[in-house]
């Protein structure tokens, strides 16, 4: 089995990537040169901090050393606060490693629709739309709304955000699935138990550096007014798109932009981004085959419960994470649940 962290494999790339960036010509593409000088700088990240852990937990073992020669209790609450800051550390350098496979890097479009239930299950959409603005502000992401469809009565029927942001990705593609609900609905008068669906998809934004190609003959684009929410964002003339690759029926939607062109752009990088998702599917299918491994939730199966009545709790099914304070969790604190899914992804 490979390392999780491969020094010697790193320093390499950096080696070629920065070969390559000395190259005369390495301008000449300007969106693949800033994707490698980006890859290039995350990779530069990541071994300094794997030098700067490996150094402090080198000085850790010379004072325990030194301890248990002396025990000296100033010296032991020393080696105590200097365990502590060096686990801290290398808990963020776990995740740091986690998030370095191929996609992890890119900015994230995230889309949540309701399941069936009409107002229940829109509401339910709505709430998990403001969750992930939430976490979103709380690590100082950029969220571009692309589509946002009121419900009738309340909550949602449909949107998609972009996500940017370091590792937008890496960090919420643990979000892919169904998310279920379990609360006293505020829409029945009989104050009665509703369980509701949602699905959250999360893909990669597509990039230009990629190999995707979509050929025109297969796409089917609509023009239409935009309308709903959006104030001076959404202009009253035929400037939504709505775009469907016909090979596999896959539609986008987009209507946030200022003009046709815009949203025609927008839309073609959804979709790619939609089929970039389906091959990193494929990839993660073959992988598990090769190693014998058998899914029990696969793609778009109910991955989360959150529990609002008899008592509170929200628990990830794949991973067995739990948290009692819901609401915390609804205004954006996922991190417990992200960082035990990626953990749980280590081969």
């Amino acid at each position: 089995m490979a390392p999780l962290f491969d020094l010697a494999g790193k320093k390499k790339t950096i080696a070629e990537n920065e070969k390559a960036m000395s190259a005369a010509d390495f301008w000449n593409d300007q969106k693949k040169a800033q994707a490698l000088i980006r890859n290039n700088n995350a990779l530069k990240a990541l071994v300094e901090n794997h030098e700067r852990l490996t150094a402090s937990m080198g000085d850790l073992s010379e004072s325990v050393a030194e301890l248990n020669q002396s025990f000296d209790d100033e010296l032991a609450a020393l080696v105590e606060e200097d365990y502590r800051s060096v686990m801290k550390d290398f808990d963020a350098f776990e995740i740091q490693v986690l998030l370095s496979g191929p996609y992890d890097n890119h900015n994230c479009i995230l889309e949540i629709h309701p399941g069936a239930g009409g107002t229940e299950a829109m509401d339910w959409a709505g709430m998990l739309y403001r969750m992930y603005v939430r976490w979103a502000e709380r690590h100082g992401f950029k969220v571009n709304v692309l589509d946002y469809q009121d419900g009738e009565e309340a909550g949602m029927k449909s949107c998609s955000l972009k996500i940017e942001g370091p590792m937008a990705y890496g960090y919420l593609k643990a979000e892919n699935g169904v998310h279920r609900l379990v609360r006293i609905s505020p829409f029945d008068s009989n104050a009665r138990r509703h369980t509701s669906f949602a699905s959250v998809e999360v893909m990669p934004e597509f990039e230009d550096d990629l190999d995707i190609e979509i050929d025109d003959k297969d796409l089917e684009v609509i023009t239409m007014r935009s309308s709903g929410a959006g104030g001076q964002h959404i202009n009253k003339t035929d400037s939504a798109v709505r775009m469907t690759y016909k090979p596999l029926n896959i539609t986008v939607f987009c209507q946030t932009q200022r003009s046709q062109l815009q949203n025609r752009e927008a839309c073609l990088n959804m979709l790619k981004s939609k089929l970039l998702q389906i091959r990193i599917q494929e990839q993660a299918k073959k992988m598990a085959e090769i190693k014998g491994e058998v899914k029990a939730n696969e793609w778009g199966s109910q991955i989360r419960s959150y529990v609002f009545q008899p008592y509170t709790m929200v628990k990830d099914l794949r991973t067995g994470c739990e948290a009692g304070n819901i609401q915390g969790v609804m205004d954006g604190d996922l991190d417990e649940f992200i960082y035990s899914y990626l953990r749980s992804q280590i081969a």
